[in-house]
């Protein structure tokens, strides 16, 4: 059961949100044995929101998920105060699940590729034998695919996405760039073999079937680029620093056939 719940970054959330609930509820109760002090609601929520970062680290999750964790019950807490109607907090879950529906459903949050990764990526695509077949997996709004497609306008590059709302926004971009291409699909139903590059930037969690899924379908020869997240048990053919906030790099696997 707990490796389960392991493959679904929502879920430990969930279970980093009640167990800090819980606890903070627990010590309200045994401070109210011996204090007639109450803290304030916005303060229960700032503790149980710190308490909830915390557990949600210690559970394994990316910093964007512990600072949802974080911002969570304090950010409710401190609407409720405001006159606003009941449609704005049902139009912001709404907007927040149409972002990272595949958060639920493929494991993998909405992660940004920032302008020093597309630095990269152009300096390495760069050496790539012509022609170019780049594949992102898990596009998001298309931003870094874009620049790329642009930078090389003899390759064709496609983009999967599956969030409703990121998929339209990424559609939409790319209307005007003829060698970029946006699907609505699972990125597991995407077949590998047609590319030379395959760029992910996923979770932990779909590493290692990802890993037996490009094994099985991309040619030899054809690049696997992972941002930040490796496969367990297969070292990378080569590591390119990125130097940014996350301390990420770029993994890169030659694949062999």
């Amino acid at each position: 059961m707990l490796r389960v719940v392991r493959q679904y970054p929502a879920l430990l959330a969930l279970s980093a949100q009640v167990g800090a609930t819980v606890l903070v509820g627990l010590a309200l109760y045994l401070a109210a044995q011996v204090s007639p002090w109450r803290p304030t609601w916005l303060a229960v929520g700032l503790a149980q929101g710190v308490l909830a970062a915390l557990l949600a680290g210690y559970l394994g999750l990316s910093r964007w998920w512990c600072g949802l964790c974080l911002m969570f019950v304090p950010a409710l807490l401190a609407a409720s105060g405001t006159p606003l109607p009941s449609w704005v907090f049902l139009g912001g879950f709404l907007l927040v699940l149409l972002l990272n529906w595949n958060s639920f459903t493929e494991r993998v949050p909405l992660y940004l590729t920032g302008p020093g990764t597309r630095q990269q990526l152009v300096a390495l695509l760069s050496a790539e034998p012509e022609p170019l077949r780049f594949v992102d997996l898990g596009c998001g709004p298309a931003g870094m695919l874009l620049a790329l497609a642009r930078q090389f306008p003899q390759g064709q590059f496609v983009g999967v996405e599956t969030a409703p709302l990121t998929f339209a926004v990424a559609w939409l971009r790319a209307l005007r760039q003829p060698n970029c291409q946006i699907r609505y699909e699972n990125l597991w139903r995407t077949d590998l073999s047609a590319f030379t590059v395959v760029y992910c930037f996923l979770s932990p969690a779909p590493m290692p079937e990802l890993w037996r899924k490009a094994c099985a379908q991309m040619p030899a020869g054809s690049l696997l680029i992972s941002n930040t997240f490796a496969v367990p048990g297969q070292p990378a053919d080569q590591h390119v620093e990125l130097h940014d906030w996350r301390r990420s790099s770029l993994q890169l696997w030659r694949m062999r056939g």
